[in-house]
């Protein structure tokens, strides 16, 4: 019993701790000195745009070691705030990546 509650002690003071981190982003802002592949499909014209929604295009996107497909999506809109779209260029010999993210990220 005694080993229970240390445990449930420890959870709960583990959690309060992680918690304020849960609602905090981050904008993904990196180099690579590897070109993403290409595309898997050109689009050549978006979606009709839906009421309170932003339209993302597929692309690739940056996890930390390799490049992922990131499917096209409707982004619903945060009143208030301005969304600024993944940029994905070539700086030199090197890309640079910079996830979509909120003004307030």
């Amino acid at each position: 019993m005694k080993l229970y509650r240390v445990v449930a002690g420890a959870s709960l003071a583990l959690g309060a701790i992680a918690l304020p981190t849960l609602g905090q982003a981050r904008v993904v802002d990196v180099e690579i000195s590897t070109a993403p592949p290409p595309p898997f499909l050109v689009e050549s014209t978006p979606p009709s745009p839906r009421e309170g929604f932003i339209y993302e295009p597929a692309h690739y996107a940056w996890d930390g070691q390799r490049f992922v497909w990131v499917d096209a999506q409707f982004i619903r809109t945060r009143e208030g705030h301005t969304y600024t779209p993944y940029v994905m260029e070539r700086r030199g010999d090197r890309w640079h990546y910079r996830a979509g993210h909120w003004d307030d990220d």
